[in-house]
């Protein structure tokens, strides 16, 4: 492992204390207060063009981050301004859901963990329970058999989309969700099948992931790998490898006994050997410094993410201190900050690179990552979503 850029790391955590916190998770509150005067009942766009989030219906995979980090900033500030909003999305969440609206993908978890899972573990609101099994039920109808996973994409048994990707592992605490409100271990059971598929397949001899992995659809048998978002099917997308370094983690907590941390220690260190000299990875991890091509900042706050996470279970004694190095390498020169007119908080993320979407722009989930991440330190004991 390259442990020059872990010390580089550790030597940026030192500025990292409860009033840099504070002082960042003001601005975010004030910078979502300001969105939020335009934006009022409708969603932001899964990135911005121009750093502005255009504003749509909730019909996107993205809404669960803009209510999750509308709650992290009710919680935090109180504001009763946040409050109206969410109340708002909880019924356009359940409007979703009896609708059936743009739900035929495995993203549900993203969707109604940040929102409604959230708001349910720090309230206990009895009231969404329910619509958090509907959620759940409609991400198992996408379980299939054979193969023993959960189709990403597409019409299912289509043996063009009978497949997963490395981005579902943060679609599972949905499920165990369920299970722990339900008591039927169904959703657990089938989130236990999609992970270790996830696992023994996605990633590779080397400790770099695919960012999609197919079966047969015949058989249910791994077939290959290959990537959707990534440079190449055999470089490894940036934000893929982070989903891995933030989603073993959570499947050990939940589970516990996963016994994953050598596979873990590999993804991370291959993610560290590919940092660049500025501490923020490039949108491949196949890129370098003299590549020229644009950064995904997103990447570093998911895998931050992952090393709080980490903390918890106790993979690395270190864990919290690199995250907090990872987080202040974003603060000095990847946050908005100095960008009043910029909408998003986290600059210099990619979308789609080959769709020439959302390429050195902000996005809701790098936004969300970023916020939760400052409020995992602020708030320790926090449960989070996942």
């Amino acid at each position: 492992m390259n442990e020059k850029i872990i010390q580089e790391y550790k030597q940026y955590s030192q500025h990292v204390d409860s009033k840099f916190l504070q002082k960042e998770m003001n601005w975010i509150c004030e910078k979502l207060l300001k969105n939020i005067e335009r934006f009022q009942h409708q969603f932001p766009s899964a990135c911005t063009t121009n750093h502005q989030y255009r504003l749509k219906a909730n019909d996107d995979w993205t809404n669960g981050f803009w209510t999750g980090m509308l709650w992290m900033a009710y919680q935090y500030t109180k504001n009763e301004k946040f409050y109206a909003i969410i109340q708002e999305n909880i019924k356009s969440f359940e409007q979703r859901l009896n609708n059936h609206f743009v739900l035929d993908h495995h993203d549900i978890g993203f969707l109604y963990s940040p929102s409604l899972v959230m708001i349910y573990r720090d309230t206990h609101d009895q009231s969404l329970e329910k619509p958090i099994i509907i959620a759940a039920n409609k991400l198992l109808d996408r379980f299939q058999e054979k193969g023993q996973f959960i189709q990403a994409w597409g019409q299912l048994g289509d043996p063009k989309e009978y497949r997963l990707i490395i981005d579902s592992l943060m679609n599972l605490p949905l499920l165990y969700e369920a299970s722990k409100i339900t008591g039927n271990m169904k959703y657990a059971q089938k989130a236990d099948a999609h992970y270790q598929q996830v696992i023994n397949n996605i990633i590779r001899q080397d400790a770099s992931t695919y960012h999609t992995f197919y079966f047969d659809a015949e058989t249910g048998k791994p077939d290959h790998g290959a990537t959707h978002q990534g440079f190449s099917d055999q470089s490894c997308w940036a934000r893929g490898q982070a989903w891995a370094i933030l989603g073993i983690p959570l499947h050990e907590r939940i589970i516990q006994g996963s016994h994953d941390q050598k596979k873990w220690e590999f993804v991370f260190e291959y993610f560290i050997d590919k940092i660049p000299q500025d501490l923020v990875p490039y949108w491949d991890l196949c890129f370098d410094d003299t590549s020229h091509e644009p950064k995904d900042s997103s990447a570093l706050a998911i895998a931050a993410c992952g090393l709080l996470e980490v903390e918890k279970i106790g993979y690395r004694s270190d864990a919290k201190m690199i995250a907090e190095g990872m987080l202040y390498a974003l603060s000095t020169n990847y946050t908005s900050q100095s960008d009043e007119d910029y909408e998003g908080l986290l600059k210099h993320g990619v979308y789609a690179y080959a769709e020439n979407k959302g390429v050195d722009e902000e996005n809701l989930w790098g936004d969300y990552f970023y916020m939760e991440a400052i409020y995992r330190l602020l708030n320790p004991e926090w449960e989070t979503c996942w």
